[in-house]
């Protein structure tokens, strides 16, 4: 969950990216790293596996205004899609204030992408917390692939029974829908944090004048 540091005057949030093997995790940030400044990102650290990787950097956008006097850092990471490291994936979305599910549009890979999303939900379960309340996107990735589905089917298959989430289209291999996928989350994940501080601090007023 978010952490406010008080002596830096920062608010520190973490957002994963989740998804099934090869699905564009990986991309997403390794592109998010290159094209950000140096001076406002972190360096990106990779864990690798045998077939997978998890990947971890961070940044500082220049400007913030979710509560006066501070700036907002976000912590980006991605888990490893093999199912054989799900305790790791868990590990990783242990405080995650933003999830964004990226799914591959390829048809031969819905069912992947089901099982994947099913896992996610999973997890969240395991800490706590649920999909629907998390601030979370859907990026339908690798759309420029020939035999992809369509975003009216796949925005079914992932939101179904639950409440909307956003859909984003994307070619994260060449950066298309990658910026917009995190300006989205992050959008979400700042204003779930500026309701739930001014709803602390609304109680927190009436606790006083009781």
């Amino acid at each position: 969950m978010s952490f406010v540091n008080f002596e830096k005057k920062e608010i520190s949030f973490k957002v994963v990216y989740y998804g099934a093997p090869l699905g564009g995790k990986t991309t997403n940030l390794s592109h998010l790293h290159e094209v950000m400044p140096s001076s406002v990102r972190g360096d990106l650290t990779m864990l690798s596996t045998q077939q997978d990787r998890t990947l971890y950097f961070d940044f500082l956008p220049l400007q913030s205004t979710v509560i006066k006097g501070f700036i907002s850092r976000f912590q980006l990471y991605t888990v490893p899609g093999q199912p054989i490291y799900d305790r790791t994936r868990r590990i990783v979305l242990t405080g995650a204030d933003g999830v964004v599910f990226v799914a591959d549009s390829q048809w031969t890979q819905m069912t992947s992408n089901a099982d994947s999303l099913e896992n996610l939900k999973a997890n969240l379960v395991s800490h706590g917390r649920a999909l629907e309340t998390t601030p979370h996107v859907f990026q339908l990735n690798k759309r420029d692939l020939p035999d992809v589905a369509p975003v009216s089917y796949m925005d079914f298959l992932l939101n179904r029974g639950r409440v909307r989430a956003d859909c984003m289209e994307a070619v994260a291999s060449r950066g298309d829908g990658v910026a917009q996928t995190l300006n989205t989350i992050c959008k979400l994940v700042l204003a779930q944090f500026i309701e739930e501080h001014n709803m602390k601090v609304s109680m927190a007023a009436r606790a006083a004048s009781a």
